[in-house]
């Protein structure tokens, strides 16, 4: 886990979210795509809400940058959101907030050199994402977006939000 304390943005979500995880990913990787797909078909927002990395508006409201996400995807806890966890560290983080998932990573963590494997592997799968998988032609906006932060300003299939003003 990363703490990383800054101060230009401690307020950027109050503890009143309506899910106290928020995940970034990469709306153009079809991987990362369908396994947040499935996280939101497990928990149907009530734990996570999500942004793709390439929604820089709402990542520049908790001061993570284009340059940040390259590093894989990120687990902001909501009323807290310097609290973060980055590449496969996040993905064990969601692995032990889902149910039953705890003693899994437990184990994981604790056999000899499987962490590091791990580690290694998200590298490698990050880093050759698009080769392996394949890139999308459209956007993933998730289900659950991070709305608490003001606008929702994409639909899910990634398209500007139109605005309800008509003009006369």
């Amino acid at each position: 886990m990363t703490d990383v304390r800054n101060p230009s943005f401690p307020d950027a979500m109050s503890s009143s979210a309506s899910a106290p995880y928020f995940v970034i990913y990469d709306g153009n990787c079809n991987l990362c795509v369908n396994l947040v797909k499935l996280l939101e078909s497990l928990d149907r927002g009530q734990m996570f809400q999500y942004a793709p990395m390439q929604d820089e508006p709402t990542l520049a409201q908790f001061g993570i940058t284009p340059q940040d996400c390259e590093m894989g995807m990120i687990l902001l806890r909501a009323d807290a959101p310097e609290v973060r966890w980055q590449g496969s560290d996040a993905a064990e983080e969601i692995g032990r907030l889902l149910p039953l998932g705890n003693g899994f990573v437990a184990a994981y963590r604790a056999l000899p050199g499987v962490k590091w494997a791990g580690d290694r592997l998200y590298e490698q799968v990050r880093d050759n994402r698009y080769a392996l998988f394949g890139k999308r032609d459209r956007l993933y906006q998730s289900a659950y977006p991070i709305c608490g932060l003001g606008d929702c300003n994409l639909q899910p299939d990634g398209s500007p939000q139109e605005s309800s003003q008509h003009n006369a």
